[in-house]
């Protein structure tokens, strides 16, 4: 089991939504937190909402523009070493396959799965040597369930599945631990926030994420996971129930999707 007390906790993309929910969910279980985003304001408004703001550390970043060991340095600075690092910094999109540039699909593995990959691999040397460690990676449902609109984003979850599964394996001997989430429509400013095929901000909030699970559920069942040490953990009851429909009728599934009217 792993206890979030006394732990510290780097979580990135934690000025809003899922993020800023994981972060307040560990203040009040006791952990000492490092909060990374691009908008230090924000970042700012996340630590006086915790329970214990002074043991919240701000360190604004920019994920697709960054030197990963030195903000991993940055991150020690504060608490000590990082035992759990939060990779949950990310960005959807909506746009059609054959209208996506490659420029857009490229800035969202970048941010999606390049910049997890790099600051993984600046954190783990110090959990190997220390025999202790847990990433926790914000992946989604799309990595199964690919959808309209969303090529790019699920290629990236797809890939960060891949990645992470295969680290696992090699990691655990090292007593370094490894969950991914797959949240389902969660009530966030995700889609708003979504670029379109020609780089753009999407700017509107989809009716299926204003219906979702609110974020601080998300991320009570988040930390649960992390902290019963669960390889992977759906989010959100209807999703995964389609996740698992996928496994045994897979041609029922892709129907479904092919038809439904995605925004």
């Amino acid at each position: 089991m792993t206890q979030l007390r006394d732990k510290v906790v780097w979580i990135t993309g934690a000025s809003s939504g899922i993020g800023e929910a994981m972060a307040i969910e560990a203040s009040r279980k006791g952990a000492k937190l490092v909060l990374s985003a691009r908008r230090e304001p924000e970042l700012q408004r996340v630590r006086a909402a915790c329970a214990h703001p002074d043991r919240v550390a701000i360190l604004p970043v920019d994920l697709t523009a960054f030197d990963a060991d030195a903000t991993a340095l940055a991150a020690a600075s504060f608490f000590g070493p990082v035992d759990l690092l939060v990779n949950n910094a990310g960005i959807s999109q909506r746009g059609l396959v054959l209208d996506t540039s490659m420029e857009v699909y490229r800035r969202i593995l970048e941010l999606d799965f390049f910049a997890c990959v790099a600051l993984s691999k600046a954190v783990l040397p110090g959990m190997v040597a220390r025999k202790s460690g847990h990433l926790v990676v914000i992946s989604s449902v799309v990595a199964y369930l690919g959808t309209p609109l969303r090529s790019g984003y699920s290629a990236a979850k797809h890939a960060l599945h891949g990645f992470y599964d295969a680290a696992r394996a090699e990691l655990w001997r090292d007593g370094v631990k490894v969950t991914l989430i797959c949240p389902g429509f969660i009530r966030t400013q995700v889609s708003v926030n979504a670029i379109t095929a020609g780089g753009g901000l999407h700017g509107k909030m989809d009716p299926a994420t204003e219906r979702g699970m609110a974020p601080d559920e998300c991320a009570r069942q988040t930390w649960r996971a992390v902290e019963r040490d669960r390889d992977e953990a759906f989010v959100g009851t209807k999703e995964a129930m389609l996740v698992r429909l996928k496994r045994y009728a897979p041609g029922l599934v892709r129907y479904a999707i092919g038809r439904a009217k995605v925004t």
